[in-house]
C-alpha cells in the first residue's frame, strides 16, 4: 500500500498504532482519546466497527441531519475497506473501535451469515445514528466483548466473543430499522425518485435494448450506496430491486395493453422481455389474465 493510505493488516498492528493492549491476537476494544495517527485514510483488513462520539450536529462526514439521533454514530467496516474520518483526522477524536479478524469467526454460527448484516457494505455517510437509549445498549455490548477479551484464552473464546459480536450487530440491525422509520419521510424521497428513473427508462424506449439501470447505477444516481439503497426499498416497499422494477414493468404493461399500444408480443418487446412467452407467463402469474385477454377485461 502507498504511502497515502495507512494499512494495518493484524489487530496487533492496531494495537501498536493506537497504544492499546492487546489481550487477544484476534479481537480488541479500543478507547479512542485523539488517536495519535497520519492524516491519511487507514485500510483495515479485518471487521472494524466504530462507535463516534462528540459528532457535531449535522455532522456530514457520517451523514447525519437534523431529523436523525444525535447521542452518537456508528461506521461498519469489512476487511479491506478504507476509511478516513474527514480531512482532519483518520479516526474520531473520540469514541471506541471495536476490530476482530475474520478467522476469529470460523467454526462459529457468525461466520455462516456475517453478510447478513448488509449494513457492512454501507458508505460512512450511511451511519447509523444512535439515541440515547440505544447508545447505552451499545456501550454495555462493547463492555461485555471487552469483560471475556480479558478473560484468559481458552477453548470457549471464539465462541463467545463472536457470540457477544453478534448480539451487538443484531441490535444494530434492530436500530438501523428504527432509523429508517425515522427518516421515513427522507426515503419516501428517495423512493419517488427512483420511480421517475424507472419511467424515464420505459418512455425512452431502452428497456427493449438495455433493460433497466442496474442496481448499482441507480444507488449511484441517488447518492446511496448500492446496499443501503437496497435495504431503503426493501424496508419502504416490501419488495428487493428486481422484484419492484418488474412490477414496475407489468403496471407499464397493463396500462399499455388497456390503451392499445400494439399487441402483446410488441408490448412484450418494448418492456424487455425475451419473448412473447416469458411476458406471457409472468403477467398471468400476477394478474391472473394472459395479456390478450387483460386488455379486454376492464373495457
Amino acid at each position: 500500500m502507498g504511502k497515502d493510505i495507512l494499512e494495518i493488516k493484524t489487530v496487533n498492528e492496531c494495537g501498536k498504532c493506537l497504544g492499546g493492549k492487546i489481550l487477544h491476537p484476534q479481537a480488541c476494544v479500543f478507547n479512542l482519546e485523539n488517536p495519535d495517527l497520519e492524516r491519511i485514510p487507514v485500510k483495515f483488513d479485518f471487521y472494524a466497527i466504530l462507535l463516534i462520539e462528540d459528532c457535531a450536529d449535522g455532522c456530514c462526514c457520517c451523514g447525519r441531519r437534523y431529523y436523525d439521533f444525535s447521542n452518537a454514530s456508528m461506521v461498519f467496516l469489512r476487511p479491506g475497506e478504507i476509511f478516513r474520518m474527514n480531512t482532519d483526522n483518520t479516526l474520531p477524536d473520540k469514541g471506541v473501535l471495536l476490530t476482530f479478524h475474520p478467522d476469529l469467526l470460523l467454526s462459529t454460527t457468525l461466520d455462516n451469515h456475517i453478510g447478513n448484516y448488509t449494513f457492512f457494505n454501507y458508505r460512512k455517510e450511511e451511519a447509523l445514528h444512535l439515541s440515547h437509549a440505544e447508545k447505552d445498549i451499545v456501550t454495555r455490548c462493547l463492555r461485555s466483548i471487552g469483560s471475556e477479551l480479558r478473560h484468559p484464552i481458552d477453548s470457549h473464546s471464539s465462541t463467545l466473543i463472536s457470540r457477544l459480536i453478534e448480539l451487538l450487530l443484531d441490535y444494530c440491525s434492530r436500530f438501523y430499522e428504527r432509523q429508517f422509520i425515522t427518516r421515513e419521510e427522507k426515503n419516501k424521497t428517495v423512493v419517488g425518485k427512483f420511480d421517475r428513473m424507472l419511467d424515464k427508462s420505459i418512455a425512452s424506449g431502452q428497456l427493449s435494448s438495455a433493460g433497466f439501470p442496474s442496481v448499482c447505477e441507480c444507488a449511484v444516481e441517488l447518492g446511496l450506496s448500492a446496499a443501503y439503497f437496497n435495504d431503503l426499498l426493501r424496508f419502504q416497499t416490501g419488495k428487493t430491486f428486481e422484484e419492484y422494477c418488474m412490477l414496475k414493468r407489468l403496471d407499464s404493461a397493463k396500462k399499455m395493453l388497456l390503451s392499445g399500444e400494439g399487441s402483446p408480443a410488441d408490448v412484450a418487446h418494448r418492456l424487455g422481455f425475451h419473448n412473447i412467452q416469458q411476458f406471457s407467463f409472468i403477467f398471468k402469474t400476477i394478474t391472473g389474465f394472459r395479456p390478450g385477454e387483460y386488455r379486454f377485461s376492464k373495457n
